[in-house]
């Protein structure tokens, strides 16, 4: 997985395998809420 930087609003995020696939766009406070529940050891079931 490669994450981009450099964008206000949006996280990029596409499969490193497929470098020229199509990427998904999170928004910048939806992604930080995912990596904070990462850090945290938070799952979903």
């Amino acid at each position: 997985m490669e994450v981009a930087d450099g964008f206000r609003a949006v996280v990029p995020v596409r499969d490193s395998k497929v470098p020229h696939g199509a990427a998904l766009c999170f928004g910048a406070a939806a992604w930080t809420a995912f990596i904070g529940g990462l850090t945290a050891g938070h799952r979903r079931p």
